[in-house]
Parts: structure tokens; sequence; C-alpha cells
């Protein structure tokens, strides 16, 4: 029973101190904080308690639990955060099974409180987090492989190549056509705990249950689109000059896209912005935003010279001879 006991309070010290980083540093909640902080120290103490017992008990070489691999993927902060609190659910479900304090069925019941307020908290604050840590951004073009799956195969690389998202921008196909191929690159992007985006179309972000839309200036207002598509969908917008980027942020965009930095043929008759909008950006910008528009290895320090560390790219990665690679030399200089 011993050893029952010492490996639930190790396993339930560790759930509660993954969720204390996350209602820390993620969350920037004090109170949620102390209080998990609080519940560990509980655990400890109990462990300490029984020290010298519980540790005679343990038989790490032995327990072939460790050999038992775990089919379940760590995907970002939802996922670890699931995982963890289900953790602790059960583990302390077990303590209290097993009568090693009388104090766990309180502990219990107050972590199914704590599961529901940072959940709330999580979700409220999805997009800044999910966007946070985002820096190479794909945006596809299937116009010039030969088959689908040539295409596919560039997506997968671009994304084994550490690409965080992906927008599926493909102008000159039709709507069914972009939904069963946005199906195949969404299972790509879920592989590899990417975000997936759809270029324009909020109908088919909708169909495809997408992680949000990209919206030109001249497409539905954000407004109307977060109706459609609920709070917790991330939306973007192109932005070409400081009073779009401004009414961007006060419409409620989660980020914006700045460009085209460079002549790009992907944006034919759209006047290139330069770098000193990157700059201007960079410096009054307070939501994440991508510099996008003919930015390849060559001129990508330029960019981040001007401030931004988060770049959108086309061409130089999903056309090129490998994609894996693009993404990987993008990614030193981010």
């Amino acid at each position: 029973m011993e050893r029952i006991i010492d490996a639930n309070l190790n396993r339930g010290s560790e759930a509660l101190r993954v969720l204390e980083e996350i209602a820390r540093f993620s969350l920037d909640d004090k109170n949620l904080s102390e209080e998990l902080k609080l519940m560990r120290h509980k655990l400890n103490e109990i462990q300490e308690q029984n020290y010298g017992k519980l540790l005679k008990s343990r038989d790490s070489e032995s327990d072939f639990g460790f050999e038992i691999k775990n089919p379940d993927k760590r995907n970002g902060i939802e996922t670890i955060f699931k995982a963890n609190i289900k953790r602790l659910e059960q583990v302390l479900r077990v303590l209290e099974e097993y009568g090693a304090d009388n104090c766990f069925e309180d502990l219990r019941r107050k972590t199914y409180t704590l599961e529901k307020i940072m959940w709330d908290k999580l979700k409220s604050q999805y997009n800044r987090i999910i966007l946070e840590n985002k820096k190479l951004y794909l945006v596809t073009n299937s116009d010039k492989f030969e088959s689908e799956d040539l295409f596919l195969d560039a997506v997968a690389s671009a994304l084994k190549g550490g690409v965080d998202i992906v927008q599926l921008r493909e102008k000159n196909m039709d709507a069914k056509r972009i939904i069963s191929l946005g199906r195949k690159v969404k299972e790509l992007c879920a592989q590899f705990g990417a975000t997936f985006i759809v270029n324009d179309r909020v109908d088919i972000a909708y169909i495809l249950e997408a992680d949000g839309v990209h919206l030109g200036q001249d497409d539905m207002d954000i407004a109307s689109a977060r109706k459609i598509l609920g709070n917790n969908a991330i939306i973007g917008i192109s932005t070409h000059a400081p009073n779009q980027a401004q009414k961007a942020v006060a419409d409620g965009a989660d980020y914006i896209g700045a460009g085209p930095v460079f002549t790009t043929p992907t944006k034919p008759g759209r006047q290139s912005v330069g770098l000193d909008y990157v700059k201007w950006v960079s410096e009054n910008i307070k939501i994440p935003a991508f510099a996008i528009g003919g930015i390849d290895l060559t001129n990508v320090k330029e960019v981040t010279a001007c401030g931004l560390k988060r770049i959108a790219v086309v061409r130089a990665i999903i056309n090129s001879q490998n994609p894996e690679l693009s993404a990987k030399e993008f990614l030193k200089v981010l």
C-alpha cells in the first residue's frame, strides 16, 4: 500500500507544479498560483511525515509502469492543462481510497472547482496564449504543384521544419475542393501541433472547425466573423498602413499581417509598404504582428532588424526544394 501512496503523492505533486506554472506564467493569476502552491505543499507535508517508510517502499527499477507508453500528445497549453488537472483528480481519488489522509476528499472537491475556474480563464485568454510563441507562419499556394499529394508533402515538410501556423489560401480553387483539401491540411497541423487558419472564407473556416480565419481589408468585418466563429476563434487581418493596423486592434483582431513588405507576385497590383511600416508596427502595435510579402532568406534579416520577430512566408517555403530545411533556416534567424 505504501508504494501506491508514494507513487500518487509524487504524481500529484508533479501535476500541481505544472498547473501552478500555468497559473503563474500563462494566466498571470497570483491567487490561483498561490492556491495551487498551498495544495502542493500539503501533499509534500504528508509525504514528509512518512518519508522514511514511503521511500523504503519505493522500487522504481522493477516498476513496469515506466515502460508503458503514454498515447496522449501534448500539443500546447490546452492539452497540458487537461492532462494534469485530470491526473491530479485521479491521484487524489486514489489517495482518498487508500486512506492516506482525511484531507484528500476536500482537496479533490477543491480541484473540481479549480478546473472550471482555470479552464474559463484559459479559454478567455486562449488566443493570446496560442499566438504568444508563434513565429513562422506558412501561407499555402498549391497552384504550382503537379498533384495534391506533392502539395501535402510540402506542407508536412514545412511543419516538420518548425512552421507553427498554416493558412490555407487557395484563390483559384472552388469551395468544394478547398474544404476537401482543408480537412487534410488541418489533420497535418494537428499532427504537428500547429495552428490552422483559413484565408478569407469564414464559411469554410466554420465548416472545417479551423482555429481561425484570416481576413483582407475588403472581406467580412471582424465582429461579424467572430459572431459566426465564436469568441475563441483566432481572427487575423491584413494591414497595409498605420490606420488599418490601429483599426484592427480596436476591432478586436488577434493578430495582423503587415505588408506586403517587398513586391511579391502573390499580391499582384499591390504596392509594397516597405520596411518603414514594419518598423512602425513593431513600435506601436501590441498584438502579434506578422510581416509578410516577398520575404525570403536573403532579406529576412532586414525585416527582423526593424523589430518584428514574426513573419509569414509563401513561396520561400512552400515552393522551395526542401520546405523543412527552409523553415529551419528561417527559424534560425527568428
